[in-house]
């Protein structure tokens, strides 16, 4: 278990480092452009491999993905440091999230195997849930300290010794348990490849949505594309022998609403995780080492939640409950989050961030217990990782979402500015095209200077520009908002949360090999 947490810090660091360092790395490589493939990148290999390393775990077991996960999310941490441009961290990352998607796939239903009884493995969920939100509230204020200190590029660093821990431990005590002894153990590629171009399909319609607006030709042929294989690969998998997704487990309606569950999540934490610390580093004109404290107390929260919830929950009538009482709270503190501005006490944010985590620490864990309550024990890595990529595709509509409403309000409060102010230079309009004006120095050193051979004020710019992100990721967290109320709504028809299925083999089947 210790070695399973390990694994966790390792996804925890990767999800809060990069976010608050990633306003830095855009400045220094000057790519706004590609903000959101830094983390759609990542999303796209990522959920391509959760479902897939989910059900090779249950065919051959789990450590050996686990190793293979920790060498390449490594390895990729390591590529990631070493990019020079845009474009080279962008296929690191894609590199990094096949590792993430493997870590994943196989972690999480890891403890499935060491603790059958649902009751049982809640507590020790709860173990790796305060690992997890330890190691994500160090993450905002480390990678602020990091990148301001030590450069931006040591955030993936860090990676690296973990990684060897993680390694060293895993390697040596997780035992090899396996719950298919018979012969047949095939996977279906086909369907994997179906699968991958169905989500490929799906980001590139969300980026050129974003990019292009909604109505773009483009966007909706690839809308229509990633139907198509969707619907190819769904019809695939009812009449394959080994399929990704075994299609039964959606006859089960707590696994449908779970993932719908996360979908909706993933939508907002990703949104938040990505886009507040841009908001304080750009919006707010904070340091990336203020914005890394200020925000750490949501991800801190997260394993005050988390560990609430393990106790509650085998004393509760009802602990599936506990979700849509979660995405109440988490509706509470994204209202305040509508309301705050750059004169808002630090305390009055470090509070609201803290409600919006506690709120979540009622999520992440329930979602993965709920779905292997419901499922038999030789199904449970497919439908955990069902979870984890429908939270990933949730997680991909967020960034592509976030990212449109941020550009076009940046740009209208930009535009706006510039002609109130009759300032029509080139290359001064050429410094509002994206947001990294806003936390690149030698950027704003740029327009002092234009402000003073053209007459106009380059603070009073700056600051209606800030509006205008300010104003954008108030909408995306209205949307945000919406979501989460949403997911109460289908949280509130959850069914009993029984011990274990009806039919399901005993717990502990399985064979150590």
């Amino acid at each position: 278990m210790f070695g399973i947490a390990t694994v966790m810090t390792l996804i925890a660091f990767d999800q809060t480092v990069v976010g608050t360092a990633l306003p830095r790395v855009i400045a220094e490589l000057q790519g706004f452009a590609y903000y959101a493939w830094v983390g759609a990148a990542y999303l796209l290999t990522n959920a391509i491999f959760i479902p897939i390393t989910g059900r090779l775990g249950d065919l051959y077991g789990r450590k050996p993905f686990v190793i293979a996960s920790i060498l390449v999310f490594s390895l990729a941490s390591a590529l990631c440091g070493l990019a020079t441009t845009m474009g080279m961290l962008v296929a690191a990352r894609a590199v990094q999230g096949i590792g993430g998607g493997m870590l994943i796939g196989a972690a999480f239903a890891s403890v499935s195997d060491l603790f059958p009884e649902p009751m049982v493995r809640a507590r020790w969920q709860a173990i790796l849930s305060v690992t997890f939100g330890i190691a994500s509230g160090v993450g905002p204020v480390l990678g602020g300290w990091m990148t301001e200190h030590l450069g931006w590029r040591s955030v993936f660093y860090v990676n690296l010794p973990i990684g060897v821990l993680a390694l060293a431990l895993v390697w040596r005590f997780l035992p090899h348990i396996t719950h298919h002894e018979d012969d047949d153990r095939s996977l279906d590629w086909a369907g994997a490849l179906l699968m991958s171009a169905a989500i490929a399909a799906l980001l590139l319609a969300t980026e050129t949505g974003k990019g292009g607006g909604f109505r773009h030709p483009v966007f909706w042929g690839l809308v229509v594309l990633a139907g198509a294989f969707g619907s190819v690969f769904a019809r695939h998998q009812t009449h394959t022998a080994a399929p990704i997704v075994p299609p039964h487990l959606f006859d089960i309606m707590a696994v449908r609403r779970l993932c719908a569950l996360a979908a909706l999540i993933g939508f907002v934490l990703f949104v938040m995780v990505y886009y507040l610390p841009l908001m304080l580093q750009g919006g707010f004109d904070l340091s990336p080492k203020a914005a890394g404290t200020l925000f750490s107390p949501l991800v801190v929260s997260i394993t005050l939640g988390s560990v609430v919830n393990g106790r509650l929950l085998p004393r509760l009538r009802a602990p599936e409950k506990m979700i849509a009482r979660g995405l109440l709270i988490v509706s509470a503190g994204i209202c305040g989050l509508l309301l705050i501005d750059a004169q808002t006490p630090h305390l009055v944010l470090a509070v609201l961030f803290a409600v919006c985590g506690f709120g979540f620490g009622f999520q992440l864990a329930n979602l993965t217990l709920q779905v292997q309550a419901a499922v038999p024990r030789r199904d449970m890595g497919a439908a955990s990782a069902v979870i984890q990529t429908t939270r990933t595709i949730g997680n991909m509509f967020g960034a592509s979402l976030a990212g449109l409403v941020v550009d076009l309000q940046f740009h209208a409060a930009a535009g706006a500015a510039l002609t109130r102010a009759r300032v029509d230079a080139q290359g001064v309009a050429a410094l509002f095209t994206s947001p990294q004006l806003l936390v690149r120095g030698e950027d704003q050193a740029s327009l002092a200077h234009f402000a003073q051979a053209l007459g106009f004020s380059a603070p009073q710019l700056l600051d209606e520009a800030r509006i205008g992100l300010i104003d954008g990721v108030r909408v995306a967290l209205a949307v945000c908002l919406a979501c989460a109320l949403a997911g109460y709504v289908v949280a509130r028809g959850l069914p009993p949360f029984a011990s274990r299925r009806e039919g399901a083999p005993a717990p502990g089947a399985g064979t150590v090999e």
